[in-house]
């Protein structure tokens, strides 16, 4: 038998097109999550399964409560109930950069780079563990030296594959809102994640750079990585999604591949408008 990976499309293919439907090799499992703001209930989930390896996109129209959902899976806001599991380890109350340092990190749809720190700085900051970060230690730099020029090595690569060179040395407050949107992808990526969540990556973003952003994001799942992101461009989503999650006030109210959901009429009801479902049943 061959140790290969399977192809995601094979490994969702018994995955029953339906909320809260179980997969093969789930990476993050979340139960009965709820959090309300007053008499508003934002989220209220009762099973979500995310692939191992694969890219799966949360849909649903503004005020659906995708983002209030990252913000409580990564530890920014807490739940009023529920609970989750990212590779067997609870998370459920733990801070934020705890939940980085196991390994699911994300990013924001207003990029959050520290504009007065060089591109390099920016990446360089994000690894983990760096010894120099410590008091003591940071006065004797033979302690710290090697794993510093191992860093900027691992930056520097990053810089490469994202194309960044040209503005390496540069702020990141002088950088295009793509070319920010890029940075904060290769710095989520210094972090060396296995889950990366994704918060509307091509907002704002041209057309070109888009399609570049796209490739890098197909590129990772590739390499093994689970994505999840968030957008409301449906051309993104049914381009690049292994599997669909569409959320409606605060629910989930469908899942399954990009064409099941793009069809399904609670969907279309929801969020996609009735011309875009024929348009995506006709492509189907």
């Amino acid at each position: 038998m061959s140790d290969e990976p399977q192809p995601t499309e094979s490994l969702l293919a018994d995955a029953a097109p339906q909320p809260g439907a179980a997969k093969p090799d789930a990476i993050l499992v979340a139960d009965g999550i709820v959090k309300a703001f007053g008499g508003l209930r934002a989220v209220d989930i009762g099973k979500l399964e995310v692939q191992r390896g694969a890219i799966t996109a949360l849909i649903g129209p503004n005020g659906a409560g995708k983002t209030t959902l990252f913000n409580l899976l990564t530890g920014f806001e807490k739940p009023d109930g529920g609970s989750w599991r990212f590779d067997g380890q609870p998370l459920a109350g733990m801070p934020a950069y705890r939940v980085a340092r196991a390994g699911m990190v994300r990013t924001f749809q207003l990029t959050k780079s520290l504009t007065l720190l060089t591109v390099l700085e920016n990446l360089k900051l994000a690894a983990r563990q760096q010894t120099g970060e410590r008091f003591f230690a940071s006065m004797a730099r033979p302690l710290w030296r090697a794993q510093e020029e191992e860093i900027e090595r691992r930056a520097d690569e990053l810089i490469d594959r994202f194309r960044l060179q040209a503005v390496r040395d540069q702020f990141a407050g002088t950088l295009s809102g793509g070319q920010r949107k890029l940075l904060e992808l290769a710095r989520a990526l210094m972090v060396e994640p296995a889950m990366l969540m994704l918060d509307e990556p091509t907002a704002g973003v041209n057309p070109a750079l888009t399609q570049s952003l796209l490739g890098h994001i197909t590129g990772l799942r590739d390499d093994g990585m689970t994505v999840l992101f968030v957008e409301h461009d449906m051309d993104v989503v049914t381009g690049i999604s292994d599997w669909v999650v569409c959320m409606a006030q605060g629910h989930i109210i469908a899942e399954g591949p990009p064409v099941s959901v793009c069809s399904d009429h609670g969907v279309i009801d929801a969020y996609l408008g009735a011309h875009h479902g024929r348009r995506a049943g006709a492509q189907g």
